[in-house]
């Protein structure tokens, strides 16, 4: 009988003394810093390593070339572990600077801690592997990596292929400005465009033209007055609807515009209420094709279900971190991220180095809800960033490269050491998947996303490859 708290030990250690082996993954997705569905050397980076440690990789899942499900071993529990790698829009910024200096002008940069994230859910799932051959234990740990988390995109597809079918228990985690595992709830979601296609015609005579222009800005109107229509939700996860236009054109004043997008976004508190907000949508856009006589497209970007708690699993990760320990900073990083608050005009208090109260709550929304209908979800906070400065920021990216090392592996201790009592402990799943039931109530997973519409992977094609030439002389390799 293997003692618990003596095999977290040994993985926790395992990761301590092997960490620095996965640095340079970590920095060269930095450097790569590659948008939602576009991580094709994130990607290929991340499968490489996998495979070099013993996984099997099947690559291209759902879809989507920069998808992947990594699994090995066999037999007893099954564990899963999330892994993201894309980057965010205009967030380029050099490493360990506490003022804004950016590699390459208005290219993406890792300002969420991606590059951390997945590789330090590699590195976990890599100890896991380790562990599990050294104590002579059966289980299975299996890897999920997802894109575009930042567009909600790469795991709803996944699931729709019913990838996530089978998995005991899915852990993650994700770097932000303070430390801890709650088991909390966040809102469905939703990402829709709508295409309005018209008639140019000379500006002197615009009765001959069909403006697509005026479909959007109709529709736009709609939505207003459909906001007073829909519940509010409640103060710390309201519902919202937000839209911008896009693609508009031709671009000139004197001439009745024959094309124009309305792109269309939701955080609603659950997926059926969702539903029935987003019929409701369409019929915003397809009265105002009726009434100024343009035709219609409708894409599909992507949709994901509310977030179902888990307060059994999260207590697991929270007991880990508690044990364990948040990162630890040095004075310089301190003094780094200090500098940036005190640019901001807000409190100096540095990194956040407590652990916060194990509650329950909302945050904010992420397409890893989905993985929480198919097995007890949970996951732990660490800090990365500094406090007050908000996040999605080129702060965070500076961060990310170096101090966030600290994070990355923390993460992957607290990881590791809680597949093991997972593992070793059954009784827990068991409990784990009861609370999922029981909260469930009957309700079953379906895909929001029609199957007629395919994943959108050239959503960030584009700015790649309007940036990814000038990136790449910054490349970081691995030797």
């Amino acid at each position: 009988m293997n003692n618990i708290d003596t095999e977290k030990k040994a993985v926790v250690s395992w990761i301590e003394e092997h960490c620095k082996e996965f640095y340079p993954y970590s920095n060269a997705i930095w450097s790569f810093a590659e948008l939602g569905c576009e991580e094709h050397q994130s990607a290929t980076l991340l499968v490489q390593l996998l495979k070099d440690r013993g996984f099997e990789v099947d690559e291209g899942v759902a879809g989507m070339p920069t998808a992947f499900v990594a699994r090995w071993g066999s037999g007893g529990a099954v564990i899963g572990i999330n892994c993201e790698y894309d980057a965010l829009a205009g967030l380029s910024q050099h490493a360990t600077i506490a003022d804004k200096n950016p590699v390459v002008e208005d290219a993406p940069g890792h300002g969420c801690g991606h590059n951390l994230l997945g590789v330090g859910s590699v590195m976990a799932a890599v100890a896991i592997k380790e562990w599990l051959l050294k104590a002579k234990c059966e289980g299975t740990v299996v890897v999920f990596g997802t894109p575009a988390e930042e567009l909600c995109i790469g795991k709803p597809y996944m699931a729709r292929a019913g990838l996530f079918d089978g998995i005991d228990a899915i852990i993650d985690w994700h770097p932000h400005v303070a430390n801890g595992a709650n088991y909390d709830t966040c809102n469905a979601y939703f990402n829709l465009k709508y295409h309005f296609y018209g008639r140019t015609s000379h500006g002197n005579s615009p009765w001959e033209g069909r403006s697509a222009l005026d479909s959007a800005i109709l529709m736009g109107h709609a939505l207003e007055l459909l906001r007073e229509h829909i519940p509010p939700g409640n103060q710390d996860a309201a519902n919202t609807i937000n839209y911008t236009f896009s693609d508009v054109g031709p671009e000139y004043p004197n001439v009745v515009p024959d094309r124009a997008t309305i792109w269309v976004i939701g955080r609603i508190t659950t997926s059926k209420e969702m539903e029935k907000i987003i019929e409701r949508i369409h019929k915003c856009a397809e009265g105002a094709s009726m009434a100024t006589g343009t035709t219609l497209k409708k894409e599909f970007i992507t949709a994901t279900h509310e977030k179902i708690p888990n307060k059994t699993l999260s207590s697991v990760l929270f007991k880990n971190l508690t044990v364990i320990g948040p990162p630890k900073f040095s004075r310089e990083e301190q003094s780094m991220a200090k500098k940036m608050q005190k640019d901001l005009g807000v409190e100096e208090s540095g990194l956040n180095e407590d652990i916060t109260e194990f509650i329950g709550g909302s945050s904010g929304v992420s397409d890893n809800s989905e993985y929480s209908w198919f097995a007890p979800f949970a996951m732990v906070w660490l800090t990365s960033g500094p406090t007050d400065v908000g996040w999605h920021n080129w702060q965070v990216a500076s961060l990310a490269y170096e101090a966030g090392r600290k994070t990355m592996v923390k993460a992957a201790q607290v990881l590791a050491a809680s597949a093991v009592e997972l593992i070793l402990n059954p009784r827990i799943i068991a409990e784990a998947k009861e609370e999922l039931s029981e909260r469930l109530a009957g309700k079953k997973y379906r895909p929001l996303i029609p199957a007629e519409f395919d994943a959108p992977i050239e959503v960030n094609r584009e700015t790649m490859e309007k940036y990814r030439p000038l990136m790449e002389k910054h490349y970081e390799k691995i030797d």
